[in-house]
């Protein structure tokens, strides 16, 4: 059975209060730490869910949705919160630091964020359904085929922060 909140409200209040530290900020670097900074936010706020929905995975067969329901909620929370900051960096680094080719790799970032987000629910469905249907071999299949596509996601995701590490140390 999964346990109170899965993100403390100190981690979500960091998440949400951070945007007021970038705004004061008109340093270069202090804008590119922070992108990085909310990159392991968003890291680590995977790692939460997929541990989370692991707890819900062992609840079965009578399946603890609720506290699920709340993980989903307070995840969803999360993601908002750091895609919000990082569009506002994406505009900042495009209007005040003239680097249309940093704010174009955050917005492939967040596409390919989205991208993630998509293929990590449809793999969570699948794993329930396969475990409340060990009989189905499909799962099993279309499981292997999800993770696949998480795979080359995570691959362009890396290749993506390359570039952006690349570019924005070459003239930061």
């Amino acid at each position: 059975m999964l346990n109170g909140p899965i993100i403390s409200k100190q981690s979500a209040d960091q998440v949400r209060g951070c945007a007021s530290l970038l705004q004061v900020s008109t340093d270069f670097p202090a804008v590119i730490q922070r992108f990085y900074h909310l990159q392991s936010e968003r890291v680590e706020t995977y790692r939460l869910f997929e541990e989370g929905h692991e707890a819900y995975l062992r609840t079965g067969p009578h399946y603890d949705f609720e506290h699920y329901k709340q993980l989903v909620h307070e995840i969803t929370q999360a993601f908002s919160g750091i895609s919000k900051e990082l569009l506002e960096i994406k505009d900042r680094l495009l209007h005040q630091f003239d680097r249309a080719d940093l704010s174009e790799h955050i917005e492939r970032l967040q596409s390919k964020e989205k991208e993630k987000l998509q293929l990590t629910a449809e793999l969570q469905l699948l794993r329930q359904r396969a475990q409340d249907h060990p009989e189905d071999d499909r799962c099993q299949d279309q499981i292997q085929e999800i993770k696949h596509r998480i795979i080359k996601n995570r691959e362009a995701l890396s290749e993506i922060m390359q570039d952006f590490k690349y570019d924005s140390e070459e003239s930061g």
